[in-house]
């Protein structure tokens, strides 16, 4: 697995439950489901330092 996979595996898998293709619309759709969870995991750290 190189790194460009591990980085978009968590819309990947999203994707793939809600049974929509990950390659479809250019990836958008995996994209947006990546930002959304990336955003949460960094806040949470965030909160977790700063807190």
């Amino acid at each position: 697995m190189s790194l460009s996979q591990a980085l978009l595996w968590p819309g990947t898998k999203i994707c793939e439950r809600m049974g929509v293709d990950p390659e479809a619309d250019a990836g958008l759709i995996r994209s947006m489901f990546n930002m959304i969870f990336y955003l949460t995991v960094i806040l949470a750290v965030m909160w977790i330092i700063m807190g």
